[in-house]
């Protein structure tokens, strides 16, 4: 038996305010581990969790974070609730959570565990240093951006996934696989988003119309008043989640580098995890991990993970 749960907050003038604490217990065998996507092949989800690495007693340092949560038994994290294929909760089974950086954190839960104990504490984009600082979260995996201001406040492990510009299309398009093809196209942006200046230096020749919001934008794709939608890759990815018509082609053409928050000051916590990282990169995890999320409406193969400690702040 895994026990997973959810400790809900909820943030008020900025202040986090705990509402309720949900303890949700479910049978896990290797195929059906907590938040595996239920519809996915049993092998699919064995891909995932397949020899996951477990750190040696040896890396377990006396003292640190790694043992406060050993001790605990599970790892507290910060992640989002509904997120499409990042971690959401299925709404017919609340004890599943499903996405990228769900399976990221059971990976890690495995690694210091050997189960994937995971407790869930959904952030708010303004709360995430502070759930840190104060010792109410282990880590933050929450499509957390890597900036040298945050990097004053928390420490960042990683990059452990690049997002950034990506190129969404109809799904029957068989014409566009990526940036590259877009010059001479009608290109639809969002207003106010970075699309709108860097389309014009990738596809000089491409007609540019801006929509006001994501729902406007997809619908105009849809309807063919664009043949192509440039957006950030994680909002393209959840919209074809839940919209059939279109798929992601390609992969980001601009760097936004997500990182795995961390307390600031704690450099065992973060070699600890960055080596871990790299285990679950060579080993097969990481992709296996986005193959079976973010890579189910995408027409590209596995993207080379980014290399950690690449950016400024990580």
């Amino acid at each position: 038996m895994t026990r997973f749960t959810l400790r809900r907050k909820a943030t008020v003038a900025g202040v986090l305010l705990a509402a309720t604490t949900l303890a949700i217990t479910a049978c896990s065998g290797s195929a059906d581990l907590p938040g595996s996507d239920p519809s996915a092949s049993s092998s699919t989800k064995d891909a995932v969790f397949a020899d996951a690495p477990v750190a040696g007693k040896d890396l377990i340092i006396p003292g640190s974070t790694m043992e406060k949560i050993k001790k605990r038994g599970k790892l507290i994290v910060a992640e989002a609730l509904d997120a499409p294929l990042l971690s959401q909760q299925d709404p017919t089974n609340p004890d599943q959570v499903n996405g990228f950086d769900a399976d990221l954190a059971k990976l890690l839960a495995i690694y210091i565990l050997g189960k994937p104990e995971v407790e869930i504490v959904p952030p708010a984009s303004e709360t995430r240093e502070a759930m840190l600082q104060n010792g109410t979260v282990d880590v933050v995996f929450n499509t957390y951006t890597i900036t040298e201001e945050r990097a004053t406040q928390i420490d960042f492990a990683g990059p452990y996934f690049e997002s950034g510009l990506a190129v969404a299309v109809k799904s029957d398009n068989k014409d566009i696989k990526s940036e590259k093809d877009l010059d001479g196209k009608k290109v639809i942006v969002g207003a106010n988003t970075p699309a709108v200046t860097e389309v014009p230096k990738i596809a000089p020749k491409a007609t540019v119309t801006a929509f006001g919001t994501d729902p406007a934008a997809v619908q105009a794709l849809i309807q063919g008043r664009g043949d192509a939608y440039v957006q950030d890759y994680t909002l393209l990815a959840s919209d074809a989640a839940s919209e059939k018509q279109i798929k992601v082609v390609g992969q980001p053409f601009t760097k936004e580098p997500y990182g795995i928050g961390l307390q600031h000051g704690d450099s065992d916590f973060k070699k600890f995890i960055n080596e871990w990282l790299k285990k679950i990169q060579d080993g097969g995890q990481w992709g296996q991990a986005w193959k079976t999320t973010l890579g189910t409406v995408t027409d590209s193969d596995i993207p080379t993970a980014p290399e950690i400690g690449s950016v400024p702040g990580s």
